[in-house]
């Protein structure tokens, strides 16, 4: 039977498949998760500082994108690659692909609408206002957190769903 299948051409290499890697892209997902909302907190709280010394200060409206970001993440990283393949009447009925594919589109949306929420708050807030310096540094400090969020998911997703080669797949 041929396959016209992108990763049926080009096999993974052995290597991939390994309990260290999965490992690793958990711990370097989180490492830029946190390192991503670091970045925006540190802009938050220099943005209500002395030192700040302009008029332009992040509200709530800038913590949305990221907030966004945060919640498609969750979103995308709580779907299992297994469900998007094929439908199952064992989990929900049927239907459970489309389903799925449905969450996951819903999870993209937030990332994007959340990256490009900050990419907006960075041109009316900061580029518009002729920010400069440290000021417009809050601007792109929203839009490098969302950003290294979204690469966090996508590291995230694609970790967790390597196969392993001790896993099992029971079927009745």
């Amino acid at each position: 039977m041929e396959s016209n299948r992108l990763f049926h051409k080009f096999p993974m290499p052995n290597w991939v498949n390994n309990a260290n890697l999965r490992t690793g892209g958990v711990y370097l997902s989180g490492a830029m998760f946190s390192l991503g909302f670091f970045l925006f907190l540190d802009a938050a709280v220099f943005s209500h500082s002395a030192l700040n010394g302009s008029t332009i200060h992040i509200t709530f409206v800038d913590w949305i994108p990221l907030i966004c970001s945060t919640l498609g993440m969750t979103v995308i990283n709580s779907i299992e690659k297994s469900r998007l393949n094929s439908d199952s009447f064992s989990y929900s009925g049927n239907g459970v692909a489309w389903k799925a594919r449905l969450v996951l589109f819903l999870g993209f949306a937030l990332i994007a609408g959340g990256l490009a929420g900050s990419v907006c708050v960075l041109v009316l807030n900061f580029i518009v206002e002729e920010a400069g310096g440290r000021t417009l540094w809050m601007g792109v400090a929203n839009v490098l957190g969302n950003a290294l969020v979204m690469l966090s998911c996508i590291v995230l997703w694609v970790s967790q769903n390597i196969e392993d080669d001790y896993a099992y797949d029971l079927r009745l």
